[in-house]
């Protein structure tokens, strides 16, 4: 199991400006769609169908997370799409959407999820280290610091879109 550092910030705007100024280089977009199959407190189940726009090309993902706040157990591996769809299928769960821009920025990596059925956008960041991320220093553009919050987190969007009958 890899342990998962990160920090999520609440982006108040997308970064153009830092794009067209080089200042940002945007590496990757991808479109996912998730869906939780099962999760309590302190863990959770999900699939993911990731589409990289740029090429079309389609994975679809499995992921165990364990913990909650800053640093978490995760194992993720690649499954088929026969499987994404039997699963889809026997939950008839409502899917989270959003599009993921992966970016590079003063020598890190940051990735942008902007969210289809809620207005929200974040800004994630991943560390190698606790202390690392405690010490890091995030600048204005960046937004609020949504790390503890758990309003923000995926799971909890999720569980809303599904109505008072889900998990």
């Amino acid at each position: 199991m890899s342990l998962e550092i990160e920090r999520k910030f609440l982006l108040p705007q997308f970064p153009g400006a830092l794009i067209e100024e080089a200042e940002l280089k945007v590496l990757s977009e991808q479109r996912i769609e998730q869906t939780y199959l099962a999760m309590d407190e302190n863990q959770e189940l999900r699939v993911r169908r990731l589409v990289d726009m740029a090429s079309g090309e389609v994975s679809y993902t499995h992921t165990f997370k364990l913990g909650i706040g800053l640093s978490r157990e995760e194992i993720e591996y690649s499954i088929s799409e026969s499987i994404y769809e039997q699963v889809i299928k026997a939950f008839g769960f409502v899917p989270l959407t959003k599009n993921r821009i992966t970016a590079e920025w003063n020598g890190r990596i940051i990735e942008m999820d902007t969210y289809d059925q809620i207005e929200l956008s974040v800004l994630e960041v991943e560390f190698d280290s606790e202390e690392a991320a405690n010490l890091f220093l995030a600048p204005e553009w960046f937004g609020k610091d949504i790390s503890s919050e758990r309003q923000y987190s995926n799971k909890k969007v999720w569980r809303e879109l599904q109505g008072k009958t889900a998990l």
